[in-house]
């Protein structure tokens, strides 16, 4: 059975691959939009979670981790 963000990220995938017309030089294009689509899903199942991803990119690089 397919789970969400596999479904996302097929749909990001042919979304990206129609808009472009099947154009080979832009398929690494294809793999961008799945790989954001697969990450919208993994926010939607609270897999990913963004405000602890932003606090991370926010502190200083002297601050302990």
């Amino acid at each position: 059975m397919i789970n969400l963000k596999q479904f996302l990220g097929l749909l990001g995938f042919l979304f990206v691959a129609a808009w472009i017309g099947f154009n080979f030089g832009y398929a690494v294009l294809c793999l961008v939009g799945a790989g954001v689509f697969y990450a919208v899903g993994a926010v939607l199942q609270g897999e990913l979670d963004l405000a602890d991803i932003q606090s991370r990119v926010q502190r200083s690089p002297g601050a302990a981790r």
